[in-house]
């Protein structure tokens, strides 16, 4: 069992036991309805003809024959989608422009990347609804493309709009350009502070976009009355998003749109937008009948989000003594074919870590002619430590400092400035560090052609809203549901809080996530907030349900509501009546709820704060084939502040799963384009996912630092895991083989190349 760090004590019953999930049985037994799996009488197959092209401007479509051919119901384009206004709707970090989404969800005046939606028909099988996208014919000027962000960035490049010009810049740039945001982001003098260095590292680094790499491809079904009221089965990370966002595409009411949450097999953040929702709800309104699309596995890596590719260059100064002085990030993340990349969170990621007093973290937000890049684990943030950590990495070298206590010397703490303007309020950072100083792996002695590497990250977490009710059944058994997509444990997470706060054991808890129209508003399951703000939500339900099983065993007993205590799942008599009576269990008054009252159930509904941030500090041991530049990973330990384990079997599951993808991301995956902007490794046979035999055992060590604005102590814990790893390996590959690795994925060709160059010396 992985190790866990307790920091502070507080006596539960069930939290932080591991009792099996509640979902598992109809998972391993294949019961499990996902996207995919629903079907309904009369439903009709959707298919969606997609680009060959990069980028090319859309002269005409005539979709005349696929509408006479036999069995197809209904075909649609951007026509039937109403056009949307320019603007960037939300708070700056998360903001959403429907007139891009729109575009993108269904392309109109031009296609941006190969793979992009153009048109869709919907017929009586699968078989039919291929031949009619056959027969649809696109005239298409051919025009040039720009994959690369650094050559997407150039005066010269081809533009994806006429029209963009860059924000964030004053006075505004007259000239249209590839760039869709600048940001920056200070504190202190970095003049000064790179004058008082001793020794000064400055890098350029380069990521490639990678996918999520979720199991299961994105499906819905969609069906519509005559009223205009419409339901859509999804798999998604957010159905109150799928609502909201395909409600706002057709111009429907919220309310005439139910959303059901399917189950989803994974989703990283990759399936908190929408890409094929809208177009089964306008071919099911069309037809009248229910319309079901499946994305194929080549479809979902041609058009869905990866993450985006960067280019970073990140200049830090120290002095002698090991004390950071100042740091400069610049980082240019490719959005994709609209803007909308996670730069600004790698702006205020990169040194968050750490107690410098002069920074400046510079941002770019550039679109090119790929998919749009969507959120993936801890979005921006691994991307930027990536670079920062390499660099982190040389600076403690430079001045022959060791580097888990260089980063120890300058860990942010509590009072420590951001970037951004707030301090650090949360002091764990430190703790992440000391678990890899004192853990023995970080000594042990390498062999030839091995080497060690280590790195830390930073996550913010979000809270926001979420809601629950809590419903008691006669028996005293307790229904929980909330409107948050498990895709992490949390129905074992919210049956466990339930229990622990009504005092009752957790079999007794049935958690459920509830559909649009069963539950409050409850934002996307990402960002880390589930178990703590769908937590909240859930413990506050459960108080109301103590308050009125209070209440009726006051009314049992004819005495004061106040003179009744809930205490390990019973009302027992306090004050002046302590004693008289017997305690009632829940189950009891439950029993009893028809005569005293009737249902007893509570709804609650948060806009939770108190977030407190997730720290990590991963530690890596690699050995390279000094022949074929193949890297195996050795040992692989991650620290991580997790807060309060819950569930510590699904936290430890977390971190495992983020590492594992840290690790694909840093050896092997990428996107890889042809001259014509094809890509040619849309499938995981030629894009290379870590498999079993790729990863070595997984070491999670939990630092339990209780968050004191959530009544368990809870930090969200799924994503600050993956933010170090690249780096991690990168560091440790890098001393391996003697040369410093500045490219992901860090693939044998490149190693090779990077061996090549040492031999020649």
């Amino acid at each position: 069992m992985p190790d866990t760090i307790k920091l502070e004590e507080k006596k539960l019953k069930v939290i932080g036991t591991r009792p099996v999930r509640p979902d598992g049985v109809p998972k391993v037994t294949g019961l499990a309805r996902y996207g995919a799996d629903y079907s309904l009488p009369g439903m009709l197959w959707g298919k969606i003809l997609r680009s060959p092209h990069a980028h090319a401007r859309i002269r005409s479509i005539d979709t005349s024959q696929a509408q006479a051919l036999p069995g197809v119901k209904a075909v649609m384009t951007s026509a039937d989608l109403p056009e949307q206004k320019f603007e960037y709707v939300g708070p700056e970090r998360v903001a959403v422009n429907f007139w891009h989404m729109t575009r993108n969800i269904m392309a109109r005046e031009k296609v941006l990347y190969e793979g992009h939606a153009v048109a869709a028909v919907a017929a009586i099988s699968s078989t039919v609804a291929d031949e009619a996208l056959r027969l649809i014919k696109v005239d298409y000027e051919v025009l040039p493309h720009v994959i690369d962000v650094d050559e997407a960035m150039r005066p010269d490049a081809p533009l994806l709009f006429a029209d963009m010009i860059t924000r964030g810049v004053e006075p505004a740039p007259g000239k249209p350009s590839n760039i869709s945001k600048r940001i920056e982001l200070k504190i202190g003098d970095l003049e000064a502070g790179f004058a008082a260095a001793d020794e000064i590292v400055e890098m350029d680094f380069k990521t490639a976009p990678v996918h999520q790499g979720y199991i299961e491809p994105q499906g819905c079904l969609a069906r519509f009355d005559t009223d205009g009221q419409g339901e859509i089965w999804a798999s998604s990370q957010g159905h109150f998003v799928v609502r909201a966002f395909t409600a706002q595409l057709l111009e429907m009411n919220i309310g005439n749109l139910l959303v059901h949450p399917a189950e989803i097999g994974g989703g990283f953040g990759g399936k908190t937008v929408i890409y094929i929702e809208p177009v089964a709800a306008v071919l099911s309104r069309k037809t009248g009948h229910p319309v079901k699309i499946v994305m194929s596995r080549e479809d979902v890596f041609m058009a869905t989000g990866p993450t985006s590719g960067a280019a970073m260059t990140v200049k830090i100064g120290v002095k002698k003594d090991g004390k950071i002085v100042a740091a400069d990030g610049l980082f240019k993340f490719q959005a994709g074919a609209f803007p909308g990349s996670p730069v600004m969170n790698a702006c205020m990621c990169s040194f968050a870590p750490y107690d410098i007093p002069n920074v400046r973290s510079v941002g770019y937000d550039v679109v090119c002619n790929r998919p749009k890049s969507a959120a993936y684990r801890a979005p921006g943030s691994p991307i930027s430590a990536f670079a920062v950590e390499s660099v982190i990495d040389v600076a403690a070298a430079r001045i022959g400092m060791d580097p888990l206590q260089f980063r120890l010397k300058n860990s942010a703490k509590v009072g420590t400035p951001t970037v951004w303007g707030p301090k650090h309020a949360h002091d764990s950072y430190a703790a992440t560090i000391q678990a890899l100083l004192k853990h023995p792996g970080y000594t042990a002695p390498l062999g030839k052609n091995q080497g060690r590497g280590v790195a830390s990250g930073f996550w913010f977490n979000n809270g926001g809203e979420s809601s629950a009710t809590a419903h008691v059944n006669e028996d005293g058994t307790v229904v929980v549901a909330t409107g948050s997509p498990d895709i992490g444990g949390s129905r074992a997470s919210m049956a466990l809080m339930a229990a622990e706060t009504l005092g009752i054991d957790y079999d007794k808890v049935r958690p459920i996530v509830a559909d649009t129209a069963s539950i409050g508003y409850t934002h996307v399951t990402g960002g880390s907030r589930v178990t703590f703000a769908s937590g909240i939500a859930v413990i506050e339900a459960c108080k109301k349900v103590i308050g009125e099983l209070r209440a009726r065993a006051a009314m049992t007993w004819d005495v004061d509501v106040d003179d009744v205590i809930w205490e390990e799942g019973h009302a027992r008599p306090a004050g002046k009546n302590m004693g008289r009576f017997e305690p009632l269990s829940l189950k009891a008054i439950a029993a009893k709820k028809a005569v005293t009252g009737g249902p007893i159930s509570a709804s609650a509904s948060v806009n939770a704060g108190g977030v407190a941030p997730g720290f990590a500090s991963e530690l890596c041991d690699v050995e390279v084939d000094p022949e074929t530049g193949g890297v195996k990973i050795l040992r692989f330990v991650a620290a991580q502040d997790v807060g309060r384990a819950i569930h510590p079997s699904y936290v430890e599951g977390q971190i495992q799963g983020g590492v594992a993808q840290g690790i694909g991301w840093a050896l092997n995956e990428e996107y890889i384009y042809d001259q014509a902007g094809r890509l040619l490794n849309a499938g995981f046979l030629d894009y290379r996912i870590p498999v079993a035999s790729d990863l070595p055992m997984i070491e999670a060590v939990l630092v339990e630092v209780p968050n004191p604005n959530h009544p368990f102590g809870v930090k969200g814990a799924g994503e600050v895991n993956i933010v170090p790893s690249m780096a991690a390996v990168a560091n440790a590959v890098s001393h391996a083989i003697g040369r410093r690795m500045t490219e992901l994925p860090m693939s044998p060709p490149k190693v090779l190349v990077a061996l090549d160059s040492g031999r020649g010396d």
